[in-house]
């Protein structure tokens, strides 16, 4: 059977520009559509975590002041109480082995920038998955998790062309100024060809083996362009 190991953000709070903390956590849709539409295609998806420890959602992705609608709030709650066992007690990023994965997922919400962009043992995965030629994909802020992520001459992503969070969304959703840095220009600084779509918009970028999609809107598109790749 195809296995994805699903990589989560443990973060509970961002750290903004000001030095203030702010609840974050995982986005409820990212986690949910992006599981749900792997595994009906009968992919088994393995959750992990930064040591194992448990992911918090963030309270916005499951409510109409993060921009959700009620219903669609009430369905993705209902599907990650269906993850509840593994959510709870997901693998530790140290004790997994890449090679047992056919790709790696990175959903997104706020909460890697705390602390997927500068886990080595998420650097180690990305890489060891990258190199063997297998599918690595980022969703949203997720793409956080692939800056540490090193070769021989920089970035390892460095030079493909991908999207994620844009700059124009953060300052619509909310955070604007506020957040630590910008993905985006992460990105563009450490080298990556950056293609985005209208704020808001479905929008995947397929490089190879890199999937990448540019906010939660392209949750279940990132998991399609997966599912075309393995298939």
């Amino acid at each position: 059977m195809t296995r994805v190991l699903m990589v989560v953000s443990a973060a509970d709070k961002l750290v903004l520009a000001d030095g203030s903390e702010h609840p974050t956590g995982y986005w409820a849709e990212e986690v949910a559509a992006s599981h749900e539409t792997l595994t009906a295609a009968g992919v088994d998806v393995d959750i992990a975590t930064p040591g194992g420890r448990t992911p918090t959602v963030d309270d916005l992705s499951l409510s109409d002041k993060g921009g959700v609608d009620p219903e669609d709030a009430d369905r993705f709650r209902a599907y990650l109480a269906t993850l509840e066992a593994e959510l709870g007690k997901p693998l530790s990023l140290d004790d997994v082995d890449p090679s047992a994965y056919d790709a790696v997922y990175i959903p997104g919400g706020h909460a890697p920038m705390a602390d997927l962009v500068d886990d080595p043992e998420l650097a180690a995965i990305v890489s060891a998955t990258d190199s063997a030629g297998r599918p690595v994909v980022a969703l949203c802020h997720g793409v956080a998790g692939l800056l540490g992520a090193k070769g021989e001459d920089g970035w390892l992503f460095g030079g493909r062309r991908m999207t994620g969070f844009t700059d124009t969304e953060e300052q619509q959703g909310g955070y604007g100024d506020a957040i630590p840095y910008s993905v985006e220009q992460r990105m563009r600084e450490a080298g990556g060809v950056i293609e985005t779509g209208e704020p808001w918009s479905d929008t995947v970028v397929v490089d190879g083996t890199l999937i990448t999609g540019q906010n939660p809107q392209s949750s279940v598109s990132t998991a399609k362009a997966l599912l075309a790749r393995l298939g």
